[in-house]
C-alpha cells in the first residue's frame, strides 16, 4: 500500500502556500453557510483557521477562548452569528480580503 498524506494536512499545506486557494476556501465556507450546509462549512472553516491564523491567534483576535472556538467549529458546533462573524472577520483579515455578497437567481 502506498504512503499517503492525511487529507487535512494536505489541505492545510496548500492553504498556507497558496493564498488564492485559501481565499477560495473562505468563499466556499461562507457559501455553504448561506446555502444551508453549516456542518460542511464549519469543517472547512476549521481547516482554514488551522492553516492561517491558528486557534490561539483566533482566540486573541476574537477575545474568545481557543477551546470554545474549537467547539464552535467542531462537527457538533453551533456558533452564534456574532461568533461566526468574528471568526470570518479574523480569517478575512489574515487573508487580506474584502467580502461582497452577490445574489444569484435560482434556476
Amino acid at each position: 500500500m502506498a504512503l499517503t498524506r492525511d487529507f487535512k494536512v494536505t489541505i492545510a499545506a496548500r492553504a498556507e502556500c497558496d493564498p488564492d486557494f485559501a481565499k477560495a476556501m473562505l468563499d466556499e465556507a461562507i457559501t455553504l453557510f448561506l446555502n444551508g450546509e453549516p456542518d460542511t462549512a464549519r469543517l472547512l472553516l476549521r481547516g482554514l483557521v488551522n492553516a492561517t491564523v491558528g486557534f490561539e491567534g483566533l482566540a486573541e483576535d476574537t477575545g474568545k477562548p481557543s477551546k470554545s472556538l474549537h467547539r464552535m467549529l467542531s462537527p457538533s458546533g453551533n456558533p452564534s452569528m456574532d461568533n461566526l462573524a468574528a471568526i470570518v472577520g479574523a480569517v478575512r483579515k489574515v487573508l487580506k480580503v474584502n467580502l461582497e455578497v452577490h445574489a444569484v437567481s435560482a434556476a
